[in-house]
């Protein structure tokens, strides 16, 4: 199955109304590449929520076990508008899931992370989806 990301038009839209991103599988490492992509997106001004249950926070957040219970902990007064994830891709059909239940707007699946026929369910059920691609890289090309 074909999947076809968004324009870079669309995507550096996307990225300029974005304020918190959730980032599934943030490490608190900073030798990982999920702390090293997050860390610039944070100095880039979003808000990063970890959600990762083996860890207790990164970057000066508090950790969350779940994508539903960092929605329930941050509440409507605190969106998220993307979640980015760095998990293998046997685990994106059900953050996709997720997302959908929770009526979450984004969804960014980083490069190596790619499950075409997940993202375009994702994509169907009215998600703006990226996948395969590094959110940092984009950003840093706006």
């Amino acid at each position: 199955m074909d999947f076809d990301n968004p324009s870079r038009e669309e995507i550096e839209r996307r990225l300029g109304t974005v304020k918190t991103l959730a980032v599934i599988g943030l490490s608190d490492n900073p030798l990982r590449t999920s702390y090293a992509v997050s860390a610039a997106m944070q100095r880039w001004g979003y808000r990063i929520v970890p959600v990762n249950p083996g860890i207790r926070g990164a970057l000066g957040e508090p950790a969350h076990p779940t994508l539903s219970a960092a929605v329930a902990t941050l509440g409507p007064r605190t969106p998220i508008d993307l979640v980015n994830v760095f998990r293998r891709p046997a685990h994106v059909a059900e953050i996709v899931d997720e997302c959908v239940r929770l009526g979450l707007p984004a969804l960014w699946l980083q490069e190596g992370v790619v499950d075409a026929a997940a993202a375009q369910r994702a994509r169907a059920a009215g998600l703006f989806v990226v996948m395969g691609r590094c959110i940092m890289k984009d950003r840093a090309r706006m």
